[in-house]
């Protein structure tokens, strides 16, 4: 090829592609100016998104409001960028926005605004049925013949000529087949006036290829009557993407309750799978559109923030940086901070201070006839007297332990609150902090100087971890205003000591306000079974109050599904089968997989286990909710609030390892809360769940026995 050649060629192609997209937008305007019902401006600007038609988008001009007599919507565009709701705009002056309000000519035009805003809740109702979040549904203010491009709130404000590459710079949420579906569905909920549908782009088509129709292609016919398909081919369709994209579907029903408005606190519940920090997540991204103020999102877990953060992003990106994930530790470190609070959190330290008060007095006391062990003891001051805020003895003496099994009499209660007096002279004696002085001290600030709250709303994921003291602090950010807390968790998955009410921190839920989810969206039937079999005989406490079953009630959406169980005579063949089964997976199935373990240690074993097989990995304690390349491997509690399509469980058993009698119930208790993390665990799993474990000789007979065991809780840290 000649010098400049490839130079000539590029400038023809480009000079080719600009014909092109010239003789698009004439065809566009010719047939934008054939919808003599429309107005010039909505001319000018249905001329611009024609355009989109020819790259799958589609186009609803002129529809009906539903339930008025003459009210219209200007246009719904339906794309892979989601639904917009677009309302245009022909004025004589400029737009403005100042101080939260939209003006032309110095004149207010709020009510332009609302009328936009009601009519995208009615979208929003309408693509609800198929599994939409109404963070998919944006309304839209064009400005003909004007160059604009702002927000006021949830509204987009465009210029018309800023609208075209502004919707297609959009992320990716619906596949080509869904946007004939949606557009279809709501051609139907929004009817149509005379010669006010577009169908589907076509390259090169002539002009007359483009006049106004009512849809007749096969996608627009499926879609006008067959909605529960359409619900359960978007099932399907996210069952096949990554396990990412996953967690971000929503069922109807659950579409529902992002969109309720609740009075006041409220709370979401369920049995494991039922999609409830979906829920959660939609629901902060909502809320982040409709209010001025932001949103905290807090969990106890600390590697959950960013995997949430990273899954709200990709929902809704727009309104990302309005939504504040965080610990509910690294919260309240914040707040201090930012209050100017002095405060020495100091784990190692904390942790000292209750050993040296277990040796003076705690260990040659009852207690140790109960447990000679300390851990059980720092659970019982860490999670039930200074977790739920306990100050006086005489309050201790009667108080209800919630999920603790042991019976303490009144002797017993007297030494440990010996102990914890103990405990908090040398703690303050040494000028350290523990977690939840954290917490009580960002708590008696936030009550000191209420109303200085920068959150419009707070959501509490996974609450059932959470302490007493630390419920107590998030109500008080927003107290019982409407739509202001939502806590969402599930009593059965509790996974630490200790426990509490929602009414001992004066939150009332009942009624409307709590609502439960019932149908599991995650787990193949076979997987469910399994985890229920291991909780079956365990029932507990939920923190409204109710005392359920462990064997529970739950709809199922999901009949595949396959569990394996490998019991082996060493450890050492369990780590063979384990990389066999891996490895049988595949590296293409690796980055949906996870190794879940109960233990630390066994944590630290499988990461070099599989490092020195080739084996890519992520750490949970790293991971942030974006794809990556291997199979991720963490703790049992760090995969809370996460969900993989493989779950491989090397640690598994289903029987404690046997103990000596114990009539004050500590071993039972220790128990209880080790099958309750186990069900955790395999309730990860989506489609496969591998069950490894190693069988001993013991008298003479082979046993089931675990490869670790639970281990003591030293402190109640994130």
């Amino acid at each position: 090829m000649a010098a400049g050649g490839s130079a000539s060629t590029r400038a023809q192609e480009a000079r080719r592609h600009e014909r092109e997209l010239r003789e698009q937008l004439r065809a566009a305007q010719q047939e934008a100016r054939r919808w003599e019902a429309a107005s010039e401006g909505e001319r000018k600007v249905a001329a611009q998104l024609l355009m989109l038609t020819e790259r799958g988008w589609r186009l609803l001009v002129d529809r009906r409001w539903p339930g008025t007599r003459s009210a219209n919507v200007d246009m719904l565009l339906i794309g892979p960028g989601g639904v917009f709701v677009i309302d245009v705009k022909n004025w004589r002056a400029a737009p403005e926005t100042a101080d939260g309000h939209l003006a032309a000519a110095r004149q207010r035009r709020d009510g332009e605004v609302g009328k936009l805003l009601a009519v995208t809740r009615l979208a929003e109702a309408a693509v609800a049925e198929l599994g939409m979040s109404p963070v998919a549904v944006r309304p839209v203010m064009v400005f003909a013949g004007r160059s604009f491009s702002g927000e006021l709130g949830r509204v987009r404000l465009l210029g018309e000529r800023e609208v075209g590459p502004a919707l297609l710079a959009e992320r990716t949420r619906l596949a080509p087949a869904r946007v004939g579906e949606v557009a279809g569905h709501l051609a139907r909920v929004f009817p149509a006036y005379e010669g006010s549908s577009v169908p589907a782009g076509r390259s090169g088509a002539s002009p007359a290829a483009h006049a106004p129709q009512e849809p007749t292609d096969p996608l627009f016919a499926d879609a006008l009557f067959d909605v529960e398909g359409l619900r359960d081919a978007a099932v399907e369709a996210a069952r096949r993407g990554p396990i990412e994209q996953w967690m971000t579907f929503l069922h109807p029903d659950q579409v529902a309750l992002v969109r309720r408005n609740w009075s006041g606190p409220a709370r979401v519940s369920g049995p494991a799978g039922t999609g409830k920090t979906a829920v959660a997540l939609h629901r902060a991204a909502l809320l982040a559109q409709r209010t001025t103020g932001r949103v905290l999102y807090v969990t106890f877990a600390s590697n959950l923030p960013r995997v949430q953060a990273t899954f709200l992003r990709t929902m809704s990106p727009a309104v990302a940086d309005r939504v504040e994930f965080r610990s509910l530790h690294s919260w309240s470190l914040k707040f201090l901070e930012e209050r100017g609070i002095p405060h020495r959190l100091h784990g190692e330290g904390a942790l000292t201070a209750f050993n040296r008060a277990w040796i003076h007095r705690g260990r040659d006391s009852v207690l140790g006839t109960l447990d000679p062990s300390p851990h059980y003891w720092h659970e019982e001051v860490d999670c039930v007297i200074k977790g739920r805020g306990i100050t006086r003895f005489e309050e201790y003496a009667t108080l209800r332990r919630h999920r603790r099994r042991t019976h303490l009499r009144r002797p017993h209660r007297e030494a440990v609150w010996a102990l914890y007096e103990e405990y908090e002279r040398v703690r303050a004696e040494r000028g350290v902090h523990d977690f939840n002085d954290i917490l009580g001290l960002a708590l008696a600030e936030a009550r000191a100087r209420p109303g200085r709250s920068p959150y419009a709303a707070v959501i509490a994921d996974e609450v059932q971890d959470l302490t007493l003291v630390g419920v107590r602090l998030l109500h008080a950010l927003v107290g019982d205003a409407p739509n202001g807390l939502l806590l969402v968790g599930d009593g059965q998955q509790a996974v630490y000591p200790g426990g509490f009410r929602l009414s001992d921190a004066g939150i009332d839920v009942r009624g409307d306000r709590g609502q439960v989810l019932r149908v599991n969206y995650r787990n193949a039937k076979e997987i469910l079974d399994a985890a229920l079999a291991v909780v079956a005989e365990d029932a507990f406490d939920d923190i409204d109050g109710t005392r359920l079953a462990g064997l529970r009630d739950v709809d199922l959406t999901y009949r595949g599904g396959q569990v394996t169980r490998a019991v082996l005579r060493t450890p050492a063949e369990l780590d063979e089968a384990l990389l066999a089964a891996l490895r049988g997976r595949g590296e293409a199935g690796w980055p949906d997989s996870a190794v879940l373990c109960p233990t630390r240690r066994e944590t630290e074993h499988y990461q070099r286990l599989l490092a020195r097989a080739g084996i890519p990995q992520c750490s949970l304690e790293r991971y942030d909710g974006r794809p990556v390349p291997g199979v991720k491997i963490g703790g049992y509690r760090r995969a809370k609030g996460l969900e993989f399509k493989h779950v491989y469980l090397p640690g598994h058993t289903t029987a404690g390892a046997p103990g000596p009698p114990d009539e004050d119930g500590i071993a039972l208790e220790r128990e209880e809360l080790r099958r309750a993390r186990l069900f955790v665990a395999m309730t990860r799993a989506r489609d496969t769940l591998w069950l490894g474990s190693v069988v001993a000789r013991t008298n003479g007979a082979l046993g089931e026995v675990p490869l670790g065991g639970v281990p003591a809780v030293a402190a109640q840290a994130p």
